[in-house]
């Protein structure tokens, strides 16, 4: 192939981003838009032909105060002047510190609780299971069906579906047991998953050898299912009856999404840990663990760590976002946002019959797509609104285990009237999905 890069007579304009990607990046890492951006700015991207499209994906979750928000861009280039990186297990800088201060007010109310940083979802959700391990002495796990908790060898054990993330990729690491997860839509009421957990004590494993139970407050890649209040409260009842840690994966429901700063504060109960990424760095990479500083400090020292873990821009970036979630009220906002998307896809809903269900919390909804006829999950036609949606300039994406639950992850800095566009958009694609417009 030709190598446009070394052509000094093509501009940048000139070069076909796509086919270089086809050459040089393996199948594996699906792109879902064939689409390359150039340019990005609070809920909107502009690709590199120039043409805007509304981003409701947000960098899956990524970017609840926007991209590129002022304030963000600012604290980075300030703290690029000073230490861009150092490694905390070599030698200690005020952003760490700083970052896990805000983040023990946030969490803890009051109680005493500590954090540690690290950089990706996954790794956080791999060192809560080692913290609680490590603090209980035992090893069991148990998850859900439809679970998200990352990409890794451990974070695919955890996550509740075969396709695509565990392909062949095992063996995966042993004594990790899964239940059901609440799904009114589905016919999996909180009882069923109570007595599976019930089930699960009496076949497979005893309470007192298992050391956490893992949960999304709302699933996300599994269909953004939002877990009963009850259901929750049980679930912390009965791990404070065996001593089991209670670990809350708000690494997609923090900061905001749901309209609280993190989605276990709709059911009034207090995790043992809880796993953050995503938005906390408003585009730079950087995840922690955060929870109660007798549990957090049982690991010994060294136990913990990782070469980029809460690295100084990315913790300069997150003071940020945290300033920005507050001093804009973004919260509020999150909760009027998604109380007019939601009377908006309920619309949508009563006039096509392919929207089997709307549900979410706060900003974070979604609809399951269905067969007219049989009802049941329609995975191509979700691929094809998709993709008429963005033809006509929106970015959305596809969750849920059948792959047929279309989320919104809509910055929440996100106008009244691009919000109005962006429901317009989805109309016409769910007109030219269905065959009603051509």
């Amino acid at each position: 192939m030709h190598n446009v890069l070394n052509t000094q007579s093509i501009t940048e304009d000139d070069i076909d981003w796509l086919a270089l990607r086809e050459e040089h990046v393996p199948r594996g890492i699906v792109t879902a838009h064939t689409l390359v951006v150039t340019k990005a700015k609070g809920s909107e991207v502009w690709g590199d032909d120039g043409r805007r499209y509304l981003d409701f994906v947000g960098g899956i979750g990524v970017l609840n105060v926007g991209h590129n928000h002022p304030e963000v861009v600012k604290a980075v280039q300030r703290q690029l002047e000073n230490v861009s990186h150092a490694c905390f297990q070599v030698v200690a800088y005020p952003p760490y510190i700083e970052l896990a201060k805000r983040l023990n007010k946030v969490v803890g109310k009051g109680e005493h609780y500590k954090s540690v940083l690290f950089t990706s979802g996954a790794e956080a959700v791999e060192n809560a299971i080692k913290i609680a391990r490590s603090f209980t002495d035992r090893s069991g796990v148990i998850v859900f069906d439809g679970a998200f908790h990352g990409r890794t060898l451990l974070g695919c054990a955890l996550t509740g579906m075969s396709q695509p993330y565990k392909q062949n990729f095992g063996p995966f690491p042993g004594d990790i047991y899964r239940i059901p997860y609440p799904n009114a839509f589905h016919g999996i009421t909180p009882e069923d998953s109570l007595n599976a957990l019930d089930k699960l004590f009496a076949t497979q494993t005893l309470p007192d050898r298992v050391a956490a139970i893992m949960i999304e407050p709302v699933q996300g890649d599994g269909g953004f299912l939002p877990a009963p209040k009850a259901f929750m409260q049980a679930l912390r009842d009965l791990t404070h009856k065996h001593g089991i840690l209670l670990i809350c994966d708000e690494v997609q429901t923090g900061f905001g999404r749901t309209g609280k700063m993190f989605g276990f504060q709709h059911s009034n109960i207090t995790p043992d840990l809880i796993t953050v990424a995503k938005s906390l760095g408003g585009g730079l990479p950087i995840s922690g663990v955060v929870g109660k500083a007798e549990i957090m400090d049982s690991p010994t020292p060294g136990g913990l760590g990782g070469t980029y873990g809460g690295n100084a821009l990315a913790c300069a970036a997150a003071l940020a976002v945290l300033d920005v979630l507050e001093n804009e009220r973004l919260l509020e906002r999150s909760v009027k946002l998604g109380q007019q998307l939601e009377a908006r896809l309920r619309q949508l809903a009563e006039k096509y019959a392919c929207i089997g269900e709307v549900r979410g919390v706060g900003f974070m909804q979604a609809v399951e797509i269905v067969d007219y006829d049989t009802g049941k999950p329609d995975a191509a036609l979700t691929e094809k609104i998709l993709h008429c949606a963005c033809d006509a300039g929106l970015l959305l994406i596809k969750c849920g285990l059948y792959r047929n639950t279309i989320r919104f992850l809509a910055p929440l800095v996100t106008t009244d009237a691009q919000l109005e566009e962006a429901m317009h958009i989805f109309d016409i694609a769910l007109a030219r999905g269905t065959g009603r417009l051509d």
